[in-house]
């Protein structure tokens, strides 16, 4: 069945152009001149052999037909109606938008319909700048020293010029002082806020000088699609001879140098362990379930979210579009943070205690699969595939060694009413106020009645 009500519209259009008769089109098609003239009319709905029959002889797909240009245009439009009901009273529109009218906006209105999706995709894009910005203010040390060190200087800057103002008389030496004070507080402010412009612009790009080596990894292995080619067939000696001659631009410390080596290193053993080849016919045959694929192959399951998040972005062993992928120690602390579109990862101490991975230190080698709705104003939903997995590096009589992986999918599954676990990024920029896991308050909802 045709999606679109304006599907005849389309049809008609596309007849009026290539200049023929209602009555000749409805006759290449077998059916009645009266049947198409309600089809037009957007009074029936063509079935699809229909509507592949009507495609064919108007020269068109028939998805332009059904869907024309506008299907982009139906989900933007929504999500920003979902976005003024979540803005809550005051905040959004006076009058609930037509949600089942949104057809005939984008027929009737088209151009006014891609400004308002448009605008909605600038509007996320920014809020995701906005809590980038919030989570770095939150809690980067370097931000608050230099905060502090702009408060300083406008003290400083205030109670000189006060006493400059409301003293009439004061000797032209103590003046002269007052006066060099200014300048100097007036060159350290500016000097300071410079480098807080400078620092804050780096949210923008793809960093380099970052501040952790494992900033510094992640910047590099974006640079290149998050897999190194060369690891698939063991040729990565001139990446290596690079690194460490400090030949990669992104690797400036000797430290995020020695994480890109070690990286090599497992990402090599990795391919021995699950070539392309395998992985990519083990996903076509059972589809994205990471716990069956390492079942079917014999492999440790970290393995395999590692490969279907790192591997080969094309080509034999494809990894899955748009994944993304977290791994940490049992400390919770970041091993490596590869984003998606609509999550952005926390830069700095730990994330959501509710995510998956944190759940699959407790139970060393349980497969933890959860859908998970990430806080916000349009809330976002993601599939995930957890476990932790233990080593002895010094044999049975020493330390266990807990590492735990997260493979994070675009939820195949987006109906509002399937259960999701409800989760955010990190307690000090979650807006759910309510949580029971909440470590400590949010910026976003302290000082809120």
């Amino acid at each position: 069945m045709v999606r679109s009500a304006l599907a005849g519209t389309r049809i008609r259009e596309r007849r009026s152009l290539r200049g023929l008769r209602q009555a000749d089109l409805a006759r290449a098609v077998g059916i009645s001149p009266a049947y198409l003239n309600l089809i037009e009319h957007n009074r029936r709905r063509p079935g699809p052999e229909l509507l592949a029959a009507l495609a064919a002889e108007l020269g068109v797909e028939p998805i332009a037909l059904s869907e024309g240009s506008e299907g982009a245009l139906y989900e933007a439009l929504r999500e920003a109606a979902a976005a003024a009901a979540e803005a809550g009273p005051g905040q959004g529109a006076d009058t609930p938008p037509e949600l089942d009218r949104i057809e005939v906006f984008v027929g009737r209105f088209p151009g006014w319909a891609a400004l308002l999706a448009a605008q909605r995709a600038r509007v996320g894009a920014l809020e995701r700048v906005v809590e980038g910005y919030a989570e770095r203010m939150a809690q980067d040390p370097f931000l608050g020293a230099s905060l502090h060190e702009v408060l300083s200087a406008v003290a400083s800057l205030r109670s000189t010029a006060a006493i400059l103002a409301e003293s009439e008389d004061i000797e032209p030496e103590w003046r002269a002082r007052f006066h060099r004070t200014i300048h100097e507080e007036s060159l350290r402010l500016s000097a300071t806020a410079e480098g807080l412009v400078a620092y804050l612009d780096t949210l923008e790009e793809a960093e380099t000088g970052l501040s952790s080596p494992l900033e510094e990894l992640e910047a590099w292995l974006a640079g290149r699609g998050w897999h190194v080619p060369e690891t698939e067939t063991g040729a990565t000696a001139g990446i290596r001879a690079a690194i460490a001659g400090a030949g990669v631009a992104e690797l400036a410390s000797r430290a995020a140098r020695a994480l890109a080596l070690a990286h090599l290193d497992r990402a090599e053993a990795e391919a021995r362990a699950l070539p392309a080849p395998a992985l990519a016919e083990a996903l076509a045959r059972l589809g994205p379930a990471p716990d069956r694929i390492a079942a079917d192959l014999g492999v440790p399951l970290l393995t395999v979210l590692r490969r279907l998040a790192l591997g080969p972005a094309t080509g034999a062993g494809g990894a899955l579009g748009g994944a993304g992928y977290v791994g940490c120690d049992a400390a919770g602390g970041f091993l490596l943070r590869k984003p998606l579109a609509g999550l952005t990862l926390p830069r700095f101490g730990a994330a959501c205690p509710l995510w998956p991975l944190y759940q699959a230190l407790s139970r060393p080698l349980q497969p933890m699969r959860a859908r998970v709705e990430i806080a916000g104003r349009i809330p976002q939903r993601f599939l995930c595939h957890a476990v932790a997995q233990p080593s002895w590096p010094l044999g049975l009589d020493g330390p266990e060694v807990l590492e735990a992986g997260m493979l994070i999918l675009p939820d195949p599954d987006p109906d509002p009413g399937t259960a999701a676990q409800p989760v955010g990024l990190a307690c000090r920029i979650c807006p759910r106020p309510e949580c029971l896991a909440r470590r400590e308050p949010s910026i976003l909802t302290e000082g809120l009645s």
